[in-house]
């Protein structure tokens, strides 16, 4: 690999480890951070269509199936399921300080090695 003053960095094996490493956690914390923050917003969504249903009895998706329900029991039901993802998405960005502090010391590592002939930075 070509540094910016025209020498060859050798990459080893633990160099592309670090790589890899890098990557991975770099498209993993935002691939659950993304997933997990569609879900809030998609039980939002349907805790708002059910304020605006006039039913008494509505359709609630359970696993993969629609069951008839009494609109307060999934009104109960929607909040225990917002409350549960709210607190998935806190241990989420606990979890992502962790990932961000390994991918600060990769970066510091690699850079330290490879000057600017490797790219760390995100898109």
């Amino acid at each position: 690999m070509q540094q910016g003053d025209g020498t060859e960095a050798q990459v080893t094996w633990e160099d592309q480890q670090n790589i890899n490493r890098f990557d991975l956690n770099l498209k993993g914390h935002v691939v659950i951070h993304c997933m997990f923050q569609e879900t809030n917003e998609n039980l939002d969504d349907a805790g708002n269509e059910l304020i605006l249903s006039d039913e008494d009895v509505v359709r609630f998706q359970i696993g993969e199936v629609f069951a008839h329900m009494p609109r307060d029991d999934v009104e109960t039901r929607l909040e225990q399921m917002k409350e549960d993802a709210a607190k998935k998405l806190e241990r989420l960005e606990e979890e992502k300080e962790s990932i961000l502090a390994q991918m600060a010391e990769l970066k510091k590592i690699l850079y330290g090695k490879f000057k600017d002939a490797i790219n760390l930075e995100e898109d």
